[in-house]
C-alpha cells in the first residue's frame, strides 16, 4: 500500500452497469473553444457519449459532477475508441472520431453562449461516416504519407485488414501477413510508419509507403499463392521478438530528440528506438493495466504514469520509481489535460466508469498533540479493563469450533474384514497361472459415524503384484450414528510372488463445525493383511532343493498341520512334519520340522521366494505359543546368512536398471534422427521444384521400426524392473529377519536395519534402490557401527554428500551390506543414540576385517587399538616387576624374562595390525616370524632409535632387580 494518494481534484461515477475500456477515453479541446483548456471525451460500450469540462470542487456548489457535464448523447452502436483529430478536409478544426463495431463516424462539437441562466448549451453534429464491412477492433490516425495540414485514419479489423480512410473518402486496405488475432495499433510519425504487436509476440513495423504498394486486400492473400502480375508481397520492415502479449502501444513525439517506442508488456516494459534497437526494458513485478508517457523536464529522459491491478499509479522516470500514489480502482485508461484552475491534471477512467482528476502530493497535516492531563491512575480501574480485555482476547483465540476437538474417539470408526475363504467363483483377472487357478478374497470395510461427517471417501491401496477389483470408492453423507459398508476382492495380477500381504484403507472425510460449515478435513486409516493362501498351494516336498534356512525355538516340536491348517487338508503328509508350498508364480517352497530336535528347515531354489513362508512361521509361532501361556519362547537363526544368494537379486535388479537407461538414450537418439528425417522430407516437398528423396523415405521407415522395436523393448523392460523389484524387496525384507534371528535385535533395531535395507518403495528414472540403500548402510557403518568415536564424531560433523545416482556397479554396495552384517555378528548395536546426543555405543572387539574402510578410519582404528594394550602391558608389567624383586635374592634369571616378554610384545604388535587385504596379512606375518628369529638369535636385544615407553621400563628392570 502506497504512503501517499493521489489527490482527489474532481470525480465522477458513469450511469450504472456501463463498461469502458483503454480506447473509451480522450482529452483535447474538442469543442475549438481557443483557450487551449482540454475537454475530457469518455464513450462506453453501451453506446453512451459523454463530455466533461472539470472543475475544481467548490463547497457551493450544489450540482457537482453534472455542472462539469457539457454533453451526454446516446448512440445506437457501442463505442469502442473516441479519438480527436482534423478529421475533416479544408478545415483546422478539431473533430471527434467515434470508432463503432461496425461503423466509424466523425462529429463536430460546438458551443453557444446561452442568455439565461441554464448557461451554454452544446451541440453533437455528424459530419461523416464510413460503414464498414467487417468488425473492427481497433484505430490510430496520424499525418500518413508526410501530408500535412489534416490528419487520416486508419482501422484495424477482426481479422487482420487495415483500412486507411483520407477524410471522407476511403483510400486502401491491407491484410497483415501471418494474421491470427489483432493487437495494438499505432502510427509513428517520424519513420511514417505502422507498429502492431502481432499474436506471435512479435512488434512489427510497416512504412506506410510498403502499404501502399502492396497487394490489394480484395480478400486474404494465403502465402503459398502465386502473387498477381506487378504486385508485392507485404512484409514488415523489422521485427522485435517480445516473447509475451503486449497491453498497449506508444510512439510519443514530445521532440526531434525523442525517438523512443514504448511497449507494455503482461510483465515487462519495453522501450526501443525508431530503427527497432532496445534502449531499455523494466521487468515489472505486477500486473500492468494501462501506460501514458509524457515529456520529462530532464533530457533524455521520459516520464511515464504505470497503472496496475493492485490500485497503484506509479511514476516513472525511464526504469526509475519516482512516485507512486494510491487510486480508488485499477485503472483501465491514464491521460493527461490542461485545465483553466490547474494544468497536468491526471485523468483516469475504471472499468466500470470511475472517472477521477487527480494531482500528485500531499496535504500539510494539522494535527497538534493534545495536553495530557497529569492526574492519578486509577489502579483499580486499569486492572478491570486489562481483565476485560483479556477475557476478550480468550474469546477470540478459541479455536476449538474452527477446528474439531481432538477427542479420544474419532469420529469415525473403520472396520476390516478379510474373508476366512476364497470366493467362488474368483473375481481374479487372470483365472489360471500354469495350469493353477488364481484365487481371490473377499475384503469387507464397515465405516461407522459418531458424529456428522461430509463428502467421504474411502481408497484401498495394496503393493502389486496384488490387486483389487475397485479401490476407490465415494460414500454418501454420515449422520450421527449411521454405517455404511463396501466390499472387494484382492487376487494376484502378476507372474511373480507378492513381497507384502498388507494392504491400507484410507478414509478422508470433512468434519463441519459452526464457524466452518464445509467443514474441515480429516483422514483416518486402517491396515489389513491377505491370507498365505492367496498366493500359493498345498504340493507335495521337494527333495532336492538349491538353499535351505533353519530356524531354532526352545519349545518341542510343533505340529505343521496345527500351525498351518488351511494346507494341511491338502498335504500329502499326514504326520506333520513336511509341508510344500506351491506358489502360483512357479516356485515351490517345502517346510520340514525335526521330530528330535526343535528345528524347522525352510528351503526352496530361490532365496527370494522363502520369504513369505517364513515371514509367516515366525508368525505363527508367536500367535500359537502366546495362546499356550509361553512367556519364555525363542527363536533364533544359527547362520550363516546368505549374502551370496542375496546379491543374485540386487545384481539383477541393478542389470535391468542399466538397460533402462540404454533404452531411454537410445530411444532419445533414434527420435532425434526421426525428426531430422521429417524435416528433411517436409522441406523436399514444399520445395516447388521437384528434387529425388535420395531414399529418405526409407530411412524414415527403418528408423520408425527402430523407434517402435526400441519402445516395445523398453516396455519389456519395465515390467521386468517392476518384477525384480519386487523380489529385490521380499528378499531384503527376508535378510533383515534372518539379522534379527541372528542376533536377537530388538523391534527398534530390526525397524532401524529394515529403514536401511528398503529406503524406497518404489524405483524412480532419477532415484533407485542401489545408491539410496548405499548411502543409508554407510551412514550405519560411520555411526552406530563404526569401530571407533572418531569416526563417529567425524560422520555427525559431515553436512550433505555427493549426488546421488546410478552407480557404475554394485561392487561397493555389496561390500559395505557383507561389512554391516559382519559387525551386526560382532556384536554392533543398531542405534541412533549418538545422533540423539547420547553417548555412543560401546567399540566393537577385534577389528581383523578382510573388508576395507577408508585410509584415515583404518589407521586410527589402529592406533586406538595399539594404545590401549599398551596401557593394559604397562599394568601387567608393574605387576610383574613386584614379582620379580621378589625372586631376585633367590637368583632369578632376567634372561629367561626378557624373552618372554619381547616374544609375548612381538605377538601382541603382530596381531594389533589389520591389513586390508588377505596379501598383505601373509607378507607381514613372514615378516614377523622373520624378526622373531633374529631377536631370538640376539639375547640382549637391540633398542630402536625411537624406544617405546615399553622399552624403557624394560630397559630399568635388570637395574631394579640388581638394587
Amino acid at each position: 500500500m502506497s504512503l501517499f494518494k493521489a489527490r482527489d481534484w474532481w470525480s465522477a461515477a458513469l450511469g450504472e452497469g456501463e463498461e469502458f475500456d483503454q480506447g473509451c477515453l480522450c482529452v483535447g479541446d474538442v469543442d475549438n473553444s481557443g483557450t487551449g483548456h482540454d475537454k475530457v471525451v469518455v464513450g462506453s460500450y453501451m453506446g453512451m457519449l459523454r463530455l466533461f469540462s472539470p472543475h475544481a470542487k467548490d463547497k457551493t456548489s450544489e450540482g457537482g459532477p453534472a455542472e462539469a457535464l457539457l454533453l451526454e448523447v446516446q448512440l445506437q452502436n457501442a463505442i469502442i475508441q473516441v479519438e480527436v483529430g482534423k478529421f475533416v478536409s479544408c478545415s483546422d478544426l478539431l473533430h471527434l472520431a467515434v470508432l463503432h463495431p461496425r461503423k466509424c463516424s466523425i462529429f463536430s462539437v460546438s458551443g453557444t453562449a446561452g442568455n439565461v441562466e441554464h448557461g451554454d448549451q452544446y451541440q453533437l453534429k455528424l459530419v461523416y461516416e464510413h460503414n464498414l464491412n467487417r468488425t473492427v477492433c481497433n484505430m490510430t490516425f496520424g499525418s500518413f504519407g508526410g501530408v500535412t495540414g489534416h490528419h487520416s485514419l486508419c482501422i484495424q479489423s477482426m481479422d487482420g485488414m487495415l483500412m486507411f480512410f483520407e477524410q471522407d473518402s476511403y483510400t486502401f486496405g491491407r491484410f497483415l501477413p501471418s494474421f491470427l488475432l489483432p493487437g495494438p495499433l499505432v502510427y509513428n510519425p517520424r519513420t511514417d510508419s505502422l507498429l502492431t504487436v502481432s499474436s506471435a509476440r512479435r512488434l512489427e513495423s510497416y512504412r506506410y509507403e510498403t502499404l501502399a504498394v502492396a497487394t490489394e486486400a480484395e480478400s486474404r492473400q494465403e502465402p503459398d499463392q502465386p502473387l498477381k502480375t506487378g504486385a508485392k508481397r507485404l512484409a514488415p520492415d523489422w521485427t522485435v521478438v517480445l516473447g509475451e502479449q503486449a497491453l498497449d502501444l506508444c510512439a510519443p513525439s514530445f521532440s526531434h530528440a525523442s525517438s523512443s517506442i514504448f511497449v507494455l508488456g503482461e510483465r515487462n516494459l519495453y522501450c526501443l528506438r525508431d530503427n527497432s534497437h532496445i534502449r531499455f526494458m523494466k521487468k515489472l513485478e505486477f500486473n500492468p493495466s494501462c501506460f501514458l508517457p509524457y515529456a520529462s523536464v530532464t533530457d533524455g529522459t521520459t516520464n511515464l504514469l504505470l497503472g496496475n491491478h493492485t490500485n497503484m499509479l506509479l511514476v516513472y522516470q525511464d526504469v526509475t520509481l519516482k512516485w507512486a500514489a494510491q487510486l480508488p480502482f485499477v485503472p483501465v485508461a491514464v491521460r493527461l489535460a490542461n485545465f483553466p484552475e490547474l494544468n497536468g491534471v491526471v485523468v483516469s477512467l475504471s472499468s466500470e466508469g470511475h472517472l477521477l482528476c487527480s494531482y500528485m502530493g500531499t496535504d500539510p497535516s494539522f494535527f497538534s498533540t493534545p495536553k495530557v492531563d497529569a492526574r492519578e491512575a486509577d489502579y483499580e480501574q486499569v486492572d478491570a479493563e486489562m481483565k476485560k480485555l483479556q477475557r476478550f482476547i480468550r474469546e477470540a483465540s478459541r479455536t476449538h469450533d474452527i477446528l474439531p476437538k481432538a477427542d479420544c474417539e474419532e469420529e469415525l470408526m473403520v472396520t476390516v474384514a478379510v474373508s476366512s475363504s476364497m470366493d467362488s467363483p474368483s473375481r481374479s483377472l487372470i483365472q489360471d497361472i500354469d495350469g493353477l487357478s488364481v484365487p481371490s478374497v473377499t475384503v469387507q470395510v464397515k465405516v461407522r459415524a459418531r458424529s456428522a461427517v461430509q463428502s467421504p471417501k474411502l481408497t484401498v491401496a495394496i503393493q502389486p503384484p496384488l490387486a483389487v477389483t475397485q479401490d476407490q470408492f465415494v460414500l454418501e453423507p454420515l449422520g450421527v450414528g449411521s454405517s455404511t459398508t463396501v466390499a472387494f476382492s484382492a487376487f494376484l495380477h502378476g507372474r511373480y510372488p507378492a513381497a507384502d500381504l498388507g494392504g491400507d484403507v484410507t478414509v478422508s472425510y470433512s468434519s463441519p463445525t459452526e464457524r466452518n460449515p464445509k467443514g474441515v478435513p480429516r483422514v483416518l486409516q486402517a491396515r489389513f493383511a491377505l491370507p498365505l493362501a492367496l498366493l500359493c498351494v498345498a504340493s507335495s516336498p521337494a527333495k532336492a532343493t538349491k538353499l535351505k534356512i533353519t530356524v531354532d525355538t526352545n519349545q518341542p516340536p510343533v505340529d505343521l498341520g496345527a500351525i498351518f491348517p488351511e494346507f494341511s487338508a491338502k498335504s500329502q503328509d499326514k504326520d506333520g512334519n513336511s509341508l510344500a508350498f506351491q506358489f502360483l508364480s512357479g516356485a515351490k517352497v517345502t517346510l520340514l520340522a525335526s521330530r528330535t530336535s526343535q528345528r524347522y528347515r525352510v528351503q526352496s531354489d530361490r532365496f527370494e521366494d522363502m520369504w513369505m513362508v517364513v515371514k509367516e512361521l515366525v508368525k505363527r509361532f508367536d500367535q500359537h505359543f502366546s495362546k499356550l501361556g509361553v512367556k519364555d519362547f525363542k527363536k533364533s537363526f544359527s547362520g550363516p546368512v546368505p549374502l551370496q544368494d542375496y546379491f543374485l537379486c540386487v545384481d539383477r535388479h541393478f542389470q535391468l536398471r542399466v538397460s533402462a537407461q540404454q533404452y531411454q538414450d537410445l530411444l532419445s537418439e533414434r527420435a532425434v534422427q526421426f525428426r531430422a528425417i521429417q524435416r528433411r522430407l517436409l522441406t523436399r516437398f514444399k520445395d516447388k521444384t521437384p528434387a529425388p528423396l535420395h531414399n529418405l523415405d526409407t530411412l524414415l521407415d527403418a528408423t520408425y521400426s527402430q523407434v517402435m522395436a526400441l519402445a516395445e523393448a523398453a516396455e519389456q523392460n519395465r515390467a521386468l524392473l517392476e518384477e525384480a523389484s519386487v523380489r529385490l524387496r521380499g528378499a531384503s525384507h527376508l535378510l533383515v529377519l534372518l539379522l534379527s534371528l541372528w542376533q536377537s535385535l530388538s523391534p527398534e533395531q530390526t525397524g532401524l536395519l529394515e529403514a536401511a535395507l528398503l529406503p524406497l518403495l518404489q524405483d524412480t528414472p532419477q532415484l533407485g534402490w542401489e545408491e539410496c540403500c548405499d548411502a543409508a548402510v554407510t551412514h550405519l557403518l560411520r555411526s552406530c557401527l563404526s569401530q571407533s568415536p572418531k569416526d563417529q564424531a567425524t560422520s555427525l560433523a559431515q553436512q550433505g554428500g555427493p549426488q546421488l545416482g546410478l552407480p557404475p556397479d554394485t561392487a561397493r554396495l555389496k561390500k559395505h551390506i557383507t561389512l554391516m552384517c559382519d559387525r551386526i555378528g560382532k556384536g554392533g548395536r543398531l542405534s541412533l543414540a549418538s545422533e540423539a546426543g547420547a553417548p555412543p555405543p560401546a567399540q566393537l572387539p577385534g577389528g581383523g576385517d578382510e573388508l576395507d574402510l577408508p585410509q584415515e578410519a583404518t589407521t586410527f582404528i589402529k592406533k586406538k587399538q595399539a594404545s590401549k594394550k599398551a596401557k593394559r602391558d604397562k599394568e601387567k608389567d608393574k605387576e610383574e616387576e613386584s614379582r620379580e624383586t621378589a625372586e631376585a635374592s633367590v637368583g632369578g634369571a632376567e634372561e629367561p624374562v626378557k624373552e618372554a616378554r619381547r616374544e609375548k610384545k612381538e605377538s601382541k604388535k603382530d596381531s594389533s595390525k589389520e591389513p586390508k587385504e588377505e596379501t598383505k596379512k601373509d607378507i607381514k606375518k613372514e615378516s614377523s616370524s622373520s624378526s622373531k628369529e633374529k631377536r631370538d638369535k640376539d639375547k640382549e636385544g637391540k633398542v630402536s632409535r625411537k624406544p617405546s615407553a615399553k622399552v624403557k621400563e624394560k630397559k630399568r628392570e635388570p637395574e631394579a632387580a640388581d638394587g
